[in-house]
């Protein structure tokens, strides 16, 4: 199927597009589970090698299921071009190093997943590229921020993990203004709930371990963006530093496509149920949800968002740090059902406590700043009966007391 055919909708689209059969003509996409490549002859070798014949040589470079992944997720976010890498995290240091370099300045939203805070506070400097850190929200912020060396901006909406959620179409235009890239990462939304190429983003990042995979089974990431920026900038890159995807972790990403967006739909509903319940109780202070009208930036999201996504956190009521922390650990290790990682994206709902797991290495400084308390509580809601998942909150409360 031509996946650039723009009459294809979405979940066409993500069934079918990038998928390509071999001789055999298989149904379902083949996995291609090999390291290299064999060709016809040594002067077949040395023209793939060169790049003036197209092929596959060695799978670090490309490979088959790779490929067809790649380009699916480009189809589904309507970009140009996809680079796929084996993590999220290792998608966005393929992005930065691909745009970036010694002497070169970024300014970034501070409310991002904790190990990204770390790449950019602790590991770019030592490649001499610094970071400014800014309010999402505030547009005169992302504007004093910029330096003569600013060369990109990079914004994760909704955040991790309180999902605020910041304008892409106006930051989009400041960052233009400034000729710096615009890097959006949209792994919490996906493709299904936001589009920011369309909105004004150069590049989307994604953790493909999330929602793309979906039943928490794999590891991935993925770049998308123009052909311009990821083939010229960030396959080199990749080709030769190899954080690549494994075919079989493709494969497994390409099933899980297809079922991208009844997913989402299912999740987002079940999330925006436990979001407007745990407004009622008492033991809780705040509900963070993009879904919820008393979200900050509720109107912001109804515009560039089709609903809150499956992610929303909660804080607790406790008059210090340490009762709040006491609580938290309480609510959490009373329920049943949930289970208590830090990914989220899964079938299954996910529950954990940011201040000590995803942002524990980040400084207390950094974790106020962001607006991360001991009290507060992430919940990734997955597929599962939100009539049972309410009921197991309710016993994790009650069990804290």
């Amino acid at each position: 199927m031509d996946s650039s055919n723009n009459d294809f909708k979405f979940d066409t689209l993500a069934i079918r597009a990038g998928s390509e059969r071999s001789e055999f003509n298989e149904h379902s996409e083949a996995m291609f589970l090999t390291s290299s490549f064999c060709f016809s002859s040594a002067a077949q070798a040395a023209e793939r090698f060169a790049n003036a014949e197209e092929g596959y040589t060695y799978s670090r470079v490309t490979n088959p299921t790779v490929t067809m992944f790649q380009n699916r997720l480009a189809a589904l976010e309507g970009g140009e071009a996809c680079i796929a890498t084996g993590t999220g995290m290792s998608a966005t240091l393929s992005g930065v190093m691909a745009a970036l370099q010694a002497g070169d300045h970024l300014v970034s939203s501070q409310s991002i997943f904790g190990s990204t805070m770390q790449l950019f506070s602790n590991i770019l400097p030592k490649f001499g590229i610094t970071t400014t850190f800014v309010n999402s929200g505030d547009l005169d912020a992302w504007k004093s921020a910029i330096q003569p060396n600013t060369k990109m901006f990079f914004l994760e909406t909704p955040s991790n993990p309180l999902t605020e959620v910041a304008d892409i179409a106006a930051i989009g235009q400041i960052a233009k203004a400034a000729q710096a890239l615009f890097m959006v990462d949209n792994s919490f939304c996906t493709p299904v709930l936001q589009q920011p190429l369309k909105l004004g983003a150069d590049v989307v990042v994604h953790s493909a371990t999330k929602h793309l995979d979906g039943q928490g089974r794999v590891m991935g990431g993925a770049l998308v963006g123009s052909r311009a920026f990821i083939i010229d900038k960030v396959f080199p890159f990749v080709r030769t530093a190899g954080p690549t995807l494994s075919p079989f972790n493709a494969w497994v990403l390409l099933k899980g496509l297809e079922t991208l967006g009844i997913r989402i739909e299912r999740h987002s509903s079940n999330a925006l149920q436990l979001a407007r319940w745990l407004e009622t109780h008492p033991a809780v202070k705040r509900v963070f949800y993009p879904g919820l009208e008393s979200h900050p930036q509720y109107e912001i999201a109804r515009r560039q968002q089709k609903a809150g996504g499956a992610v929303l956190s909660f804080e607790l009521k406790g008059a210090t740090p340490q009762a709040q922390r006491a609580h938290a650990w309480g609510v959490i290790d009373g329920t049943q059902v949930c289970s208590i990682t830090a990914n989220l994206g899964d079938t299954r709902t996910t529950i954990t406590h940011p201040a000590s797991t995803t942002h524990g290495r980040i400084t207390p400084e950094a974790r106020a700043a962001a607006g991360i308390s001991e009290g507060l509580i992430r919940l990734a809601v997955g597929l599962e009966d939100v009539a049972d998942l309410r009921a197991d909150l309710a016993r994790g409360l009650d069990a804290a007391g």
